[in-house]
């Protein structure tokens, strides 16, 4: 089992006494997007409920498995630490931190066990009472003058930085191969062709809109995938304007090609 999803397992998410259930499926979500899937929940106001399934998303797995408790103390009996959340800190007796903070200690092995995030209800959040049964408290840092949270939020950045310390990262991007030059004078050829036909381009002076498409081309430094629209485009123009042969039926042109290519200019 990797670092990420060794730390992301034993982390178990509480909620306390949630009125909305939109709120839970909401923060179901959350936990999803993040790799969390232990979902506590303590006298949930209405659960299960449609609203939940509905804003979890699809999260359905995270509700299915959702275990439900009449107190906190049940709810975490079996972790070796829990931490609250809470914006009230300055009537907290126990040690608080910030939520980077907080995780970085998880992720570097603090607390082996399971471990609980305890969030409290919309209004009022954790009583003194369910804030004793907590070992450590987490404050995210909000504007002092519009503190409010919604609840999925919170759920959803506490999710995050245990998701970042575990040492998730974004997947890198496949490795850009470039079509190689012999295969990108074909398409300027192909190009030149096509924008003579339609008479965008001098058939006698080409070079100064063929040398600004070379550039551009240069600079894109298309790959196969990218290289074969291009073509593609291309022939798609050809065959719309009668230029080459096709099966392909264009009921939005006229029957007969509207556009001819130029004749042939005499050397």
């Amino acid at each position: 089992m990797n670092q990420e999803v060794e730390l992301l397992s034993r982390i178990r998410v509480v909620l306390v006494a949630t009125h909305h259930p939109g709120n839970i499926g909401s923060a179901a979500r959350a936990m999803r997007n993040m790799g969390l899937h232990d979902l506590a929940l303590v006298t949930p106001h209405r659960f299960p409920d449609p609203e939940a399934t509905a804003l979890a998303s699809g999260a359905d797995d995270i509700l299915a498995g959702a275990t439900i408790h009449e107190t906190l103390a049940d709810a975490v009996a079996d972790c070796e630490h829990v931490i609250a959340t809470t914006a009230r800190v300055r009537y907290v007796s126990i040690p608080f931190s910030e939520p980077r903070e907080c995780v970085a200690r998880l992720a570097a092995g603090q607390h082996p066990g399971r471990i609980a995030i305890v969030f409290g209800r919309e209004r009022i959040g954790l009583t003194n009472e369910e804030l004793d049964h907590c070992r450590e408290a987490v404050a995210i840092p909000t504007d002092p003058e519009f503190g409010s949270m919604n609840l999925a939020a919170a759920v959803q950045i506490m999710a995050y930085e245990l998701r970042l310390a575990a040492g998730a990262k974004i997947p890198e991007m496949p490795e850009h191969h470039a079509v190689p030059q012999g295969q990108m004078e074909h398409l300027y050829n192909h190009l030149e062709k096509v924008l003579i036909s339609t008479s965008f381009i001098d058939p006698e002076a080409p070079r100064y809109i063929m040398r600004r498409m070379r550039r551009m081309f240069g600079r894109a430094a298309p790959d196969s995938h990218e290289f074969n629209i291009v073509r593609g485009i291309l022939t798609s123009i050809e065959e719309a304007l009668g230029l080459k042969p096709t099966n392909k039926r264009f009921p939005h042109l006229p029957q007969e090609p509207k556009y001819r290519p130029p004749e042939a200019v005499e050397q």
